[in-house]
């Protein structure tokens, strides 16, 4: 989703559309198979140009046409942009989005996330004879809030997405425009992320928005209620009160909320201090400037679209309905949290990104720039944590929670994908230096088992963005049943961020390629740093601790020498490119390696791949195994060097010819194979770091032989953000 308002600043519909466009192409990265934007095409018609394919399509499309006159200057405009993933309707134009509610584009909507009920939705407005275009789930909300409009014509903009809002089930953010209210734009989110964007000429007036209440549905069967088969139900033509907010002061909204526990305390504190500075404040609307000062507003699902324009945003929250009108933002809420622990206010936060960070600069792909980011990237993840000297580590955004960890009965860590790999890698320290039950856990499988949990359990999150709805929803299983929530995410504001009791940012800086890789070694050295934390009074854990800070040290250097392997992991590459299986195996703490490296080649060059336990490889593995199936093997000198040089003498007895990843001074693994990339000796617990930049690489350069997007895999999405 992308989405601009200006208010009283010229723009020409050129200027305008070029943003959308630009918009759309930062969002690229996140997946898409379709595209398209909402604009005026004149004072009192919505002109909607959708087109499936690339961002770049779309944008030939406009500049294609002879009707639209690019050089008229508004004052006032709403834009809105969509770049589609499939989920209801095969990729084509009339499924792209924007979707609109009738021939005459009346309301238009972008639309993230999937609608559970939309079929009962759908059913319910086909008996009242609307018809539909699209085979999407989002057709149904714009035609809704038509209908709505249509029975209750004095209602404002917001309240009919309010109250349409709240016969949505499912996972949402949508961004709306209208014919009939011009100049006004009404965003609203649940379980999908959605950030406003503010930019003003002159200094805010406030770093805070009071939250207005507004009332629910007056009279709860106000929108004709629609039962499970879309049948109408106890219909009542009731009059709607247009009275949509509350009068209540913060003070009456503050009585609502309860602190009753040392948790509570510490989580509501930013809460508190809104609530003072709402105090301070008497409107209810946001004026940023003085009455007739020029704003734009930009509302995204990413904060990499947002960030050449302002850094000066507004993460909403779930059930949040932003809107704006007459260049005023407000932001209202109909539901209440159940824990009461509302904020009285939304924080306009300084996004600490820039420009050049979303850049390719000299790279070819972002995957390769982000490979090579990655000396730079360890270093920003330990940077003001690890004092070197003295040995210790401070991670402050869970150091207040530390003692109440300490006495937990066990420690789940749960993730998807790449940060699941990243918790399986440090599942082995974390059991060493805390002396826990450490369990780990697919968020999928672990919602599906519906997991027995326990308020003494104390349940990491780990997730890139901060989105993952698998994981998303997990936390909130998690939360409900009164376990200490711990959030490990690379994006500032993300759901998983805000929804923690306490958390670590990993700081690895935006990560734009699909294909994660910085993020992994970065979430890799969190949770290695967790661990030291949690052994920090163990006198004898001591020598322990002091050779893993030591490793940590080195690191970034010895990332840079594995980097330098590139040309030899290119060689290495086109001798692979063409084969149709890839077989990684590795053992204890390269277990995680090959999966992550199995992964990569998944996700990138469409080969089929497997990563394998080299402890597995007589129960199955071994029956792939011939002279034609290339076998990249990770044999490191730790603890399990003897049974992975055992599997490695099993596969060679088949025929096979493999490739090694050894270490530079381990001579007598090295004539193994003629095949052999050296990497630099560490701590056996940070090996693995290593050992999976080979892979990376080796991934990125089968996909650009074979021709394939590096940095947009078909079918695959940067944030998963639908189950």
């Amino acid at each position: 989703i992308f989405a601009y308002l200006n208010y009283l600043e010229p723009k020409s519909r050129r200027e305008i559309l070029e943003l959308l466009i630009k918009g759309l192409q930062r969002l690229e990265y996140r997946g898409y198979d379709s595209s398209g934007v909402a604009f005026d095409q004149n004072e009192s018609n919505i002109e909607i140009i959708r087109c499936k394919g690339k961002v770049q399509a779309l944008a030939d499309t406009i500049w294609n046409r002879d009707d639209i006159d690019l050089d008229h200057q508004y004052q006032i405009h709403v834009g809105i942009a969509h770049t589609r993933w499939a989920t209801h309707g095969a990729p084509s134009d009339l499924n792209s989005h924007p979707q609109r509610s009738d021939d005459n584009n009346e309301f238009v909507v972008v639309h993230n996330g999937i609608l559970t009920n939309y079929k009962d939705i759908k059913k319910f407005l086909e008996k009242k004879n609307y018809t539909f275009e699209s085979e999407t789930d989002t057709e149904v909300i714009v035609k809704l809030i038509k209908h709505l409009h249509e029975t209750h014509p004095k209602m404002k903009f917001r309240e009919l997405v309010e109250q349409v809002s709240q016969q949505l089930e499912g996972a949402f953010a949508i961004v709306l425009k209208s014919k009939h209210f011009p100049g006004e734009c009404v965003a609203t989110r649940r379980g999908s992320p959605l950030l406003v964007g503010i930019k003003t000429k002159t200094n805010l007036v406030s770093d805070h928005i009071p939250i207005i209440y507004s009332n629910k549905v007056i009279n709860p069967k106000l929108l004709t209620q629609i039962s499970l088969n879309g049948e109408e139900k106890d219909i009542i033509n009731t009059s709607i009160s247009r009275q949509s907010s509350l009068n209540m002061s913060v003070d009456d909204v503050h009585k609502d909320s309860v602190e009753d526990t040392h948790r509570s305390n510490l989580m509501k504190t930013n809460s508190l201090v809104g609530a003072k500075l709402a105090r301070s404040n008497s409107t209810t609307e946001f004026v940023p400037y003085d009455e007739g000062k020029v704003v734009e507003y930009l509302f995204a699902s990413d904060a990499s679209a947002i960030i050449e324009h302002t850094n000066r945003v507004i993460f909403l929250e779930d059930y949040d309905v932003a809107s704006i009108e007459d260049g005023r933002l407000t932001i209202h809420r109909i539901k209440r949290n159940l824990d009461g622990g509302d904020s009285l206010t939304r924080e306009i936060m300084t996004l600490k990104m820039e420009i050049q960070q979303i850049m390719k600069g000299n790279y070819s792909s972002f995957m390769q720039k982000e490979i090579f980011e990655q000396p730079e990237s360890v270093i920003n993840t330990m940077r003001g944590r690890i004092n070197f000297d003295n040995e210790t580590i401070v991670l402050g955004g869970i150091k207040e929670f530390i003692p109440e960890i300490k006495r937990c009965r066990r420690l789940l860590l749960i993730g998807c994908g790449t940060s699941y790999h990243s918790i399986i890698a440090t599942r082995q320290i974390l059991e060493e230096l805390t002396e826990l039950p450490v369990m780990i856990e697919l968020a999928s499988d672990f919602l599906d088992r519906n997991t027995p949990i326990f308020r003494d359990d104390v349940c990491f999150f780990v997730s890139q963005s901060g989105e993952t709805a698998d994981t998303l929803m997990a936390l909130r299983y998690c939360k409900q049943r009164s376990a200490l929530i711990v959030g490990i995410t690379n994006t500032v504001g993300s759901s998983i961020c805000r929804e923690s009791h306490c958390g670590v940012h990993i700081n690895a800086g935006p990560e734009i390629g699909v294909a994660s890789t910085k993020a992994y070694t970065s979430q890799v050295i969190s949770l290695v740093m967790f661990a030291l934390v949690m052994s920090e009074d163990r006198i004898s854990m001591r020598p322990r601790r002091s050779e893993i800070i030591q490793g940590l040290k080195k690191l970034p250097e010895q990332i840079k020498q594995v980097l330098n392997l590139d040309q030899q992991v290119l060689e290495m590459s086109k001798e692979l490119y063409q084969q149709k299986s890839l077989l990684l195996m590795g053992r204890g703490w390269n277990y995680s390696t090959v999966l992550e490296g199995a992964l990569k080649i998944k996700e990138l060059t469409y080969m089929h791949s497997e990563g394998i336990l080299a402890g597995e490889l007589k129960h199955g593995p071994l029956a792939l195994i011939d002279d034609r199936m290339p076998v990249l093997t990770v044999v490191t000198r730790d603890s399990v060097y003897p049974k992975c040089m055992n599997a490695l003498q099993q596969v060679m007895a088949r025929g096979a010819h493999p490739i090694l990843i050894a270490e530079e001074d381990d001579l007598e693994t090295q004539k193994y194979s003629k095949r052999v990339l050296l990497i630099p000796h560490t701590v056996d617990c940070l090996q693995g770091i290593l050992s999976v930049i080979p892979m990376q690489l080796l991934s990125y350069h089968i996909a650009v032989l074979k021709k394939c997007d590096v940095d947009c895999p078909r079918n695959l999405a940067k944030s998963v953000t639908v189950e």
